[in-house]
């Protein structure tokens, strides 16, 4: 490009260098921009996507064509008449545009001059409060909007406490339609009382409130004159100077999960990952955990070179001055002040599946990178949000809030979620489906978790199993009731004992009038009484026992479960399959016509679900054999 030249030999135009170095400062400025994460919320209609609509469109962050779709779109399926609907910037879904309503969660970026932000628009509808706990688990703020004509709702009351609870520490209190309520100042006034006394009784200490209408943009970018009685900040002002979460966490002790192990080459050995809490430099000494093995730090390495020095919010590499065993799910933290590890916990449980909740049932639980198998007591209590009393539970189905014990099958490290949210917060997900069930934060350890320890003895388990001259197992029968299971089992127990082999038979019936005869036949005592029946059959094959079981079972994930309490091998599923209609033929005690007739619930095979084993070791189709073959066939398969 040529210059063109005024008479003072001024450039009117820049050239390519000029415009090159200018778009590379931008960058550099935009690069160092603080970010802050929020969430909009509140209840139906309250105006969330219509705010973010306008934040969009008044920081100029919509293109020409953008602009234009979305008159015309406004013009379409708009609910403003012929006015620009700002709520379809957001609103993306063709459910959400044609009822008007916000279902999944949206996220938008915009930056304005002081900050780059990352708004997640969440629903209001109660059944889509999974979706919010979703938009709210990475924010920093959240800005609750209250309908000026509606007040404080009990969405408005929902929210504003899962808010708390996620640990959302800056509130904003949006009250927004202020226009259809010609910007009263004793409405607002009002409402502003009422969320306060709400606010101080689930422990919000401090929020900001402010006067505002997404629609006509008062006092979004700038003060409104139409409410010359507001003297606070305008919200595009309070969300450019809130101090963002980073700038704490950054205070606090030293901590970072691995998230893999970075070894490119013989001769390099990292370990990534993004740093939580605190700050590292080189030299420092750390401490990997739950190892507790110690180190130093000798490099700090990134993808623009090495640093001395990396803080909270930074993705690094980070060497050890020593070879010390480290791998994904480790978390490196501060040696001289690092987080604890057990196993046992009280946690607070968001419920985020359409099932409820099965107490004792295993779930995945994965909290940073760190992924264990958990379950879930009976919950101590459920929340009831609008009230805050403790209400009674046995378990928690959806969008419900419950405080419940957990225990995992080994110790993770971690610290309570309101002081770390990586380290403290967690979700459950579903072993057999993969979907996430459940959010929770973690509390603190229980007592038990420090003061149980497992007793080493001198005679081992292979030493039981050796003096018996045999190989310990746990033949696990399955079946709908009627199936056979008990009579196959007892026959395969009379055949081992002629063989001088030690069993012991752990039946259904006989466990439910001692051990298990508190429980009842509910899905969720099903699964506490296997977990029960795992837990003493790991106990007999410790002593070296074949140990032989007749229960339906009707989960697999509890038969799962048990097959993971056991050594490799041990567990032998025993599938005696049975079609239902022969089995309700035999009907011997007459459980399947009183299930017919509604005197017994929760029947398995006909109001409640039976789920076949997939792939056991054994199968066993009874239309084709007898009893006596059956038996005949486990015994040669366990024995040859």
């Amino acid at each position: 490009m040529t210059d063109t030249l005024t008479k003072t030999d001024e450039p009117i135009y820049k050239t390519d260098a000029l415009i090159a170095q200018d778009i590379d400062q931008y960058l550099k400025v935009h690069e160092h921009k603080t970010m802050l994460r929020f969430i909009t919320c509140g209840s139906v209609d309250d105006g969330k996507s219509t705010l973010i609509g306008r934040l969009l469109y008044d920081s100029k962050m919509i293109f020409e064509d953008q602009l234009a779709a979305l008159e015309a779109d406004s013009k379409r399926v708009g609910t403003q008449g012929q006015e620009i609907d700002f709520a379809l910037l957001v609103d993306g879904l063709a459910a959400e545009r044609e009822q008007g309503i916000t279902i999944d969660v949206a996220y938008r970026f915009f930056a304005t001059e002081k900050r780059k932000f990352i708004v997640a628009d969440t629903p209001g509808h109660e059944q889509y409060t999974r979706n919010m706990v979703t938009g709210a688990s990475t924010a920093d703020l959240a800005v609750i909007l209250i309908d000026a004509r509606k007040g404080v709702l009990t969405q408005t009351r929902r929210h504003s406490y899962l808010a708390h609870l996620i640990g959302i520490k800056n509130i904003v209190l949006a009250i927004n339609k202020m226009d259809l309520v010609d910007y009263d100042q004793a409405v607002y006034d009002g409402i502003v009382k009422d969320y306060t006394e709400f606010a101080n009784s689930i422990g919000i200490k401090a929020f900001t409130a402010m006067p505002i209408s997404g629609f006509k943009g008062d006092n979004i970018t700038g003060p409104s004159d139409n409410t010359p009685w507001y003297k606070g900040p305008a919200l595009i002002e309070h969300l450019e100077t809130v101090e963002v979460d980073q700038v704490s966490d950054q205070e606090k002790p030293f901590r970072m999960a691995v998230q893999w192990v970075n070894r490119p080459n013989l001769d390099f050995r990292g370990f990534s990952g993004q740093i939580a809490t605190g700050t590292v430099k080189v030299g420092d000494a750390i401490r990997v955990l739950p190892s507790g093995k110690t180190s130093t730090i000798s490099r700090i390495v990134t993808l623009d070179g090495d640093l001395d020095e990396a803080i909270a919010g930074q993705s690094v590499t980070l060497c050890f001055a020593d070879e010390v065993d480290c791998s994904r799910g480790d978390v490196i933290a501060a040696s001289d002040n690092p987080p604890q590890a057990a196993d046992q916990f009280e946690a607070t449980i968001v419920w985020m599946a359409d099932e409820e909740m099965l107490p004792g049932r295993p779930y995945w639980l994965k909290i940073g990178t760190q992924t264990v198998t958990a379950t879930v007591q009976q919950p101590k209590y459920q929340v009831n949000v609008n009230t805050m009393e403790h209400l009674a539970a046995k378990t928690l189905d959806l969008n419900a809030i419950g405080i419940a014990n957990l225990s995992t099958d080994k110790q993770i490290v971690f610290e309570p979620y309101d002081t770390n949210r990586t380290l403290g917060g967690f979700i459950l997900i579903d072993k057999l489906t993969n979907a996430t069930v459940a959010a929770g934060m973690l509390h603190f350890s229980l007592r038990r978790a420090q003061n149980v320890h497992w007793q080493a003895t001198d005679v081992t388990r292979e030493f039981h199993a050796n003096l018996k001259n045999q190989k310990p197992a746990v033949l696990w029968f399955t079946g709908l009731s009627g199936a056979g299971k008990s009579t196959i089992a007892n026959l395969v127990e009379k055949k081992l004992a002629r063989m001088n082999r030690h069993t012991f038979l752990l039946d259904g019936d006989n466990v439910r009038h001692g051990l298990n005869k508190d429980l009842g036949f509910t899905d969720a005592d099903r699964v506490e009484n296997i977990r029960r029946v795992g837990e003493v059959a790991k106990l007999m094959t410790d002593a070296g026992l074949i140990v032989i079981t007749a229960f339906i079972s009707p989960f697999r994930a509890e038969r799962d479960m048990v097959r993971s309490m056991m050594q490799p091998g041990e567990f032998i599923e025993v599938h005696i399959d049975t079609p239902l209609a022969d089995a309700e033929a035999r009907d011997v005690k007459g459980l399947y016509k009183k299930a017919r007739s509604g005197e017994l619930k929760n029947f398995t095979g006909i109001d409640s679900p039976y789920e076949a084993p997939q792939d056991p070791e054994i199968h066993i189709d009874t239309t084709g054999m007898s009893a006596e073959q059956a038996a005949e066939a486990i015994v040669a398969r366990i024995i040859p």
